[in-house]
């Protein structure tokens, strides 16, 4: 007789012996090994069988066809690696099971009933096809193995489908069987058993895992190995988060949790068998069998973050029972759950009101018509009586954990947790948490999942650094200097400061282009152009091009549903502005130079601002106001400390500042404006910004950023140029009628010469007496030599603020105010302050 506790146990997954490459790394791994390796079917072979039975319930002819598919597939594998006489043993031992297979499909067809128990009987094959061929292809490359099916061993009850397995006889039978045969490597038989009466069942889809398990458990053995194609357990699943780590070690109970959840890597009972044992679970990777793997313990070591990793599942239905006839009523909830037990309904999370008014639970969507109608009868008079409402449900629906053992020793885990959902405008639907602070679980929508995992999984394996997501609109001067400024500083920014800025959208006036995997900031403008022409043939694998339309642009950004997104205005847009309520209410900061809806109606910009503040979604626009200087920031910090501003006077204009700043006699006035646009401080045609509207909706803002509830209508502008300068048709026309101007220009320059002052245009805006009082104006004004205007140079922009604290002397916030440099600069400051928000 053997000694059993020698075997060690070697379980493969289906995607580990379902194509011939995989197969040959599973012979070099048990090679020299004394192994049971617990078979796996074929990858994707449990679908198409029960695929298959279907369509003989419902006598459909594809099945035929389906049928000699997964033959040939079976057949191929085996010609693979066998010699011709070897080969002709296979087909022997696989065209038996084949036969049975058909006469029983056969039965389907001819009853049109597809029983749980026969569909149990046609799934088994899967694997009773695996365990074969594998087993003669060990033995063809020099293994000394032998078939083993486990369906006389493992004893189950008659629950098809998801069969519980008798561990008393089970573990008798596999004891009885290893003490009196001999072999090196027994091929067994994954995921099937069956009853005391001998009946094929089937232990729950992912079932193999527990197979291995309990042969484990039953031997004793020292190790319980899971191959598959993945490292290990991963902190969250490597499809949803693409910085998902390998946990070196996890304890059995975080391993259920996570299991329970969703993490795909293992299957729940699979626990149970070793966790009663001590038997330890190693998850190894075929594909890398030399990877350290996870080690699944008792007592695991503590690691270096408060969680283990972060789980969901995305297939979740609530359901809510709610009434004052619960309140104070023992037994209310034995008699609620006891009516869900006798349909045989897995309840996944509960939770309750301390009022004990209501209590819901989320159970699998497949289950929820079922579970309505027992509640709906077993509450029937409550119901008529009003003292129980009506059972709501909810579908499409998530639950999002987070598992880890070392919660407890950490507050502030659930605050951590809520905040990275909250900041993301994730709704949370009902919570869960155990006393023991081992997990933390939250329905959420279906739709948020992904944002969710990712969200939380930065929070905290990634609490040092911080990502966003960046939508921009505009790649004109603002823009292009902001692509360029990206592309030569985001790889510094995120060694030295942690702060990944991930470029997911762009579009300029013609076109849009998307990519969740992220754009390249060099080539991105050229790409935009590129798909003007042909966007199909020129988008890399994973973008999408289109032509532009804000309110697609908005969509697709809602689609994409990423974690930690902003998005951008480097333009000028009216249209774009009118969007802005619509992204904040969706959860999206935005950044933006483009000051249109600040200066806007005064209804729309408190609308904005009070939903930025009330909901603690970032609308940053400090560079709305003299490019990257912190006159915004500078106001409002003032205003939280408690000061009040009294009166601010400005030169907010980087062309009139360059304009009057020169206007020393030595040029002309249309010399200089010529200059001006030479240097590219003004617009194509230049009225645009010597008609000082910018410069007065840049007033307006700095108003209203001080409380003065004005709207644009009450800014007061004196006009620079005369009105023959606005009334020209076209601009040369314009510079006709500015050259006529130069005299009076001259003249007012010599009047202020004269009196020891120069010239200066400037805004002015002062508080009144009352609340809702106050005036903003821009006019051109005589300055004296103790003017703080006069040392101005250049395009320089100016800020005088007298405050409370600040009456004596004003605080003066002076430096370039214009220019793409600056301003791109500014709006990048802005980017990088909204990953400072995320933790």
């Amino acid at each position: 007789m053997q000694n059993i506790k020698s075997w060690k146990i070697m379980k493969f997954g289906g995607t580990s012996v379902g194509i011939p490459s995989a197969v040959k790394r599973i012979i070099d791994i048990v090679r020299n090994e004394k192994a049971v390796v617990v078979a796996s079917a074929f990858s994707g072979v449990t679908d198409t069988l029960i695929e298959l039975a279907r369509k003989c319930r419902d006598r459909d002819n594809r099945s035929i066809e389906i049928l000699e598919d997964l033959r040939k597939r079976h057949y191929d594998m085996a010609s693979s690696f066998l010699s011709a006489d070897a080969l002709n043993s296979a087909i022997h031992s696989i065209e038996k099971p084949f036969s049975e297979l058909k006469r029983i499909l056969d039965g389907v067809s001819a009853l049109e009933e597809l029983s749980p128990r026969s569909l149990d009987n046609v799934m088994s094959f899967g694997e009773r096809f695996s365990a074969s061929i594998l087993t003669e292809i060990f033995r063809e490359n020099g293994i000394n193995a032998e078939y083993l099916d486990a369906r006389p061993l493992v004893k189950t009850d008659d629950t098809f489908g998801k069969a519980r397995f008798l561990e008393q006889e089970t573990f008798e039978n596999i004891k009885r069987f290893f003490a009196e045969h001999q072999g090196t490597v027994f091929v067994a038989t994954g995921f099937i058993g069956s009853t005391l009466e001998g009946v094929t069942t089937t232990l729950g889809r992912g079932g193999s895992d527990l197979s291995a398990g309990i042969f484990g458990a039953a031997l004793d053995s020292e190790v319980v190995e899971i191959w598959t194609d993945v490292d290990g357990i991963l902190s969250a699943d490597p499809k949803i988060v693409k910085n998902a780590f390998r946990i070196k070690e996890i304890s059995y109970i975080e391993a259920m949790e996570l299991s329970h959840f969703g993490a795909k890597v293992l299957y729940p009972p699979t626990v149970r068998p070793a966790l009663e044992k001590g038997i330890p679970i190693w998850i190894r990777n075929t594909f890398n069998p030399q990877g350290g793997g996870t080690r699944i313990k008792n007592k695991a070591e503590d690691g270096d973050f408060p969680i283990r990793g972060v789980t969901s599942m995305n297939q979740t239905a609530l359901v809510r029972v709610q009434g004052s006839g619960m309140v104070g009523v023992a037994g209310f909830s034995s008699r609620l759950f006891g009516a869900i037990a006798r349909k045989n309904i897995n309840i996944i999370l509960i939770t309750q009101s301390s009022s004990e008014y209501s209590i819901c639970f989320a159970i699998l969507p497949k289950d929820l018509t079922t579970a309505q109608a027992e509640l709906e009868e077993e509450f029937a008079y409550e119901m008529q009586t009003g003292v129980i409402e009506p059972i709501e449900t909810q579908t499409d629906l998530a639950i999002i954990a987070i598992v880890g053992s070392n919660m407890w020793k950490i507050s502030g885990n659930s605050g951590k947790v809520f905040h990275a959902l909250g900041r993301n405008g994730v709704n949370i639907i009902a919570i869960a948490q155990g006393s023991s602070e081992l997990n933390i679980s939250a329905v959420i929508k279906r739709e948020d999942e992904a944002k969710a995992v990712n969200a939380i999984h930065e929070a905290f394996f990634l609490s040092g650094s911080r990502s966003v997501n960046l939508f921009l609109v505009g790649t004109g001067l603002i823009g292009g200097t902001l692509l360029e400024q990206l592309a030569s500083h985001r790889e510094i920014l995120a060694d030295k400061h942690k702060i990944c800025v991930n470029l997911t959208g762009v579009a300029d006036s013609k076109q849009m282009l998307f990519s969740a995997e992220g754009l390249d900031p060099k080539t991105v403008k050229l790409r935009l152009k590129a798909g003007e022409r042909t966007p199909k043939e020129l988008c890399s694998s994973g973008e999408q091009s289109s032509p532009f339309d804000i309110d697609g642009f908005i969509a697709q950004m809602k689609a994409f549903n990423l974690p930690n997104t902003a998005f951008c205005d480097c333009t000028a847009s009216d249209a774009i502005a009118a969007k802005y309520e619509a992204i904040l209410t969706s959860a999206i900061p935005i950044v933006t130079p483009n000051k249109r809806a600040n200066s806007g109606s005064l209804d729309y910009y408190h609308r904005l601002i009070d939903y930025s503040r009330n909901r603690g979604i970032p609308y940053l626009y400090e560079t709305t106001v003299c490019a990257g200087l912190p006159v915004i920031s500078t106001l409002r910090d003032l205003f939280l400390s408690g000061d009040r501003v009294n009166r601010i006077e400005a030169v907010l204009s980087g062309t009139l500042s360059f304009i009057f700043n020169n206007f020393d006699g030595s040029r002309s006035f249309s010399e200089l404006v010529r200059e001006a646009k030479s240097k590219g401080y003004t617009e194509p045609d230049p009225r645009d910004d010597l008609n000082a509207m910018d410069a007065a909706r840049k007033a307006l803002v700095l108003a209203r950023e001080c409380g003065i509830p004005l709207e644009f209508s009450a800014v007061s502008i004196e006009p620079i140029l005369p009105p023959a300068c606005f009334a020209a048709s076209g601009v040369e026309a314009f510079w006709r009628e500015l050259e006529k101007a130069d005299a009076d220009f001259e003249r007012r320059r010599l009047e202020a010469q004269e009196a020891g002052k120069e010239l200066r245009y400037v805004a002015v805006i002062e508080r009144g007496n009352f609340v809702s009082d106050g005036s903003a104006k821009i006019s051109l004004r005589e300055e004296d030599e103790n003017s703080p205007f006069r040392s101005l140079t250049d395009a320089d922009n100016m800020v005088v603020i007298t405050s409370d604290r600040y009456s004596t002397l004003p605080m003066v916030i002076k430096g370039p105010g214009a220019g793409a440099q600056v301003t791109a600069g500014g709006v990048f400051a802005d980017i990088a302050r909204i990953a400072r928000t995320l933790v």
